[in-house]
This record gives structure tokens, C-alpha cells and sequence, in this order.
């Protein structure tokens, strides 16, 4: 993933958007620190005027979840690994310059894109490419995603957070919102988009690695999926378009274990059953990823 030219400020316009999640005030640096930084590496915690304050782990990400937050089911060190090997194959980059490509419409030249559950920041990287003189935050709940994300792209930063909360973000900080398979808080989406801001949501369609055996243990994409997004977001957003990203790629054993490893079917399956499970498979195969990217305003 390549990097554009670095924004000189990112931090100092991100904190312009952040605020604390226990009293909402604005975040800063400590005393001393420069006014203007690109990363947070070497920057030890941000604090706000009422005295709360929050670590910046050594990768550069910034550590805003508290000690009442359960991240139990963020995705551990295994399953970002194979998230990121699966990724680096290639297979999922046809929907990530997709869903940059919408982004850029979407988006002012120096906007600010927030990705609700970024994981290791390989979308919002993408998207960044696209935004030249735009800045990014990605948060998510897993801090091994995060130390990935904090690294993804010279203009994102990052930071742990549980997108179900409500989200450490001033109102109507964000022109777009991006959404991956992740959990979606309409009424907090809503709140820290700009008024003609976006969301754009990604969901798998019922098609979506159909010729991948039931025995492999994944988790099937409900049919029903779509109405319920739909559902979900209706109070908040009206649906502006969808479009749909299709192709056929091919996979190696690898590729399958990875795919298998990197999801949730990785908190209940181990990872002997599902090299036995992907031995049986005659690979390499050819199967289709399916998705829709979704447009929505909010109303």
C-alpha cells in the first residue's frame, strides 16, 4: 500500500476532531509537546483540561478505551496475522479501490474520513490514496489491528475504541464515514458526519464465497443481512445507492486458511481443525467474492 505525501499536521487536525469519551472535552498533547506532529511516536499519553488522560502505545495508536470497556471479542494477534496475509494476496483489493473510488466522489480534497472498525487500516489506506489532501482516523476495538492501523498510512491515525459506545468524536467532525464488516452505530454515524456527509457501508452478499464447502465451518452470510443494515439505519440515514463488487479470484490453501482464520469463525474454531478441514479441500480454487458497497446520507 503506497503512502502519499504526509499532511505536516495530521495530529493537530485530528485532534480537532477527537474528544474525551469520558467528559467530551477537547484532547492535547502534554505540556511542552510541539503544537503541530505527524505521529504520535514518541508522544506518551493526550489529556484533556478536567484531567483525564490516555496512553499512546509505542506503535503510535492512541489507547482511549477504559477499564469499563469489554473488547473480548475484538480480533486477537492470530487473527490479524492471518488478516493481514490474506489481505496482501490481493484477493480483497478490487473492493478496496472500489470503495475508494466512491469515497473520492464523496469526499472534499481535504476532507476527513473516519473508519468505523478499521482493523489494520488496509481500507482506509486505500481511500486515503484517493484523498490526497485528506486525513483519516480508523478506530477499533483490537489493539493488535491498531498497531497495523497506526502504521497503515503516513495521513490516518488511530485508536482504540468499541463502535457500539458512543465514539470519541466531535459532531459533524467527519465528511464520510467507511463501515467493513463491522458493527454500525446509526445514531452516532449520524451524529459526527457534516450534514451533507456519507456513510458508506460494506456488507458480503449471499454470494459472497459460495464455492467454499459448509464442512470448513465458516459462518454463512444471513439472507437477510441487507434488510436488516437497512433496518438499522433507517431512523438515521435514507439509502443513496448500491453498487456491487464482483470477481472471481483464485485461492491456495493458504489463501483458505487465512480467510478462515481472519474472521469470527476464528473465536470458536481452532487452528488445527481448520488446517485439517482446508487439507481435504483439492485446491488451488476458484471462488467468488461478492459485495455490496452502500451509499447513505443522513437525514
Amino acid at each position: 500500500m503506497s503512502n502519499s505525501p504526509t499532511a505536516p499536521d495530521l495530529w493537530h487536525r485530528l485532534l480537532g476532531v477527537l474528544r474525551c469519551p469520558l467528559c467530551g472535552g477537547a484532547l492535547a498533547p502534554p505540556h511542552g509537546a510541539p503544537a503541530s506532529f505527524t505521529t504520535l511516536r514518541g508522544v506518551r499519553s493526550l489529556g484533556c483540561a478536567e484531567g483525564h488522560s490516555f496512553d499512546v502505545a509505542r506503535q503510535g495508536y492512541l489507547s482511549l478505551l477504559t477499564g469499563n470497556t469489554n473488547a473480548a471479542n475484538a480480533d486477537s494477534a492470530d487473527m490479524v496475522t492471518a488478516r493481514t496475509l490474506f489481505l496482501e494476496a490481493g484477493h480483497y483489493e478490487p473492493l478496496a479501490r472500489a470503495l475508494a473510488a466512491t469515497v473520492a466522489e464523496l469526499c472534499p480534497p481535504d476532507g476527513t474520513v473516519m473508519d468505523a472498525g478499521a482493523g489494520t487500516g488496509y481500507y482506509l489506506a486505500t481511500v486515503l490514496d484517493a484523498l490526497p489532501g485528506s486525513v483519516g482516523l480508523g478506530l477499533d476495538a483490537s489493539k493488535f489491528a491498531l498497531r497495523r492501523a497506526a502504521g497503515a498510512h503516513r495521513r490516518a491515525g488511530a485508536a482504540t475504541w468499541d463502535i457500539w459506545k458512543p465514539l470519541p468524536v466531535v459532531s459533524g467532525a467527519a465528511d464520510v464515514v467507511i463501515n467493513v464488516f463491522a458493527p454500525r452505530n446509526g445514531p452516532e454515524f449520524q451524529r459526527v458526519l457534516r450534514p451533507d456527509g456519507a456513510l458508506v457501508v460494506v456488507t458480503p452478499t449471499a454470494r459472497h464465497l459460495g464455492e467454499l464447502p459448509a464442512s470448513l465451518g465458516m459462518l454463512s452470510v444471513d439472507a437477510a443481512k441487507e434488510d436488516r443494515l437497512h433496518r438499522t439505519l433507517s431512523g438515521h440515514f435514507r439509502q443513496e445507492r448500491t453498487d456491487v463488487v464482483e470477481r472471481e479470484v483464485t485461492m491456495t490453501d493458504e489463501d483458505v486458511r487465512n480467510l478462515i482464520l481472519m474472521g469470527p469463525s476464528a473465536h470458536h474454531l481452532s487452528a488445527e481443525d481448520v488446517h485439517r478441514s482446508v487439507a481435504s479441500l483439492d485446491t488451488p480454487l476458484t471462488v467468488t467474492v461478492s459485495f455490496l458497497v452502500s451509499v447513505y446520507r443522513p437525514h
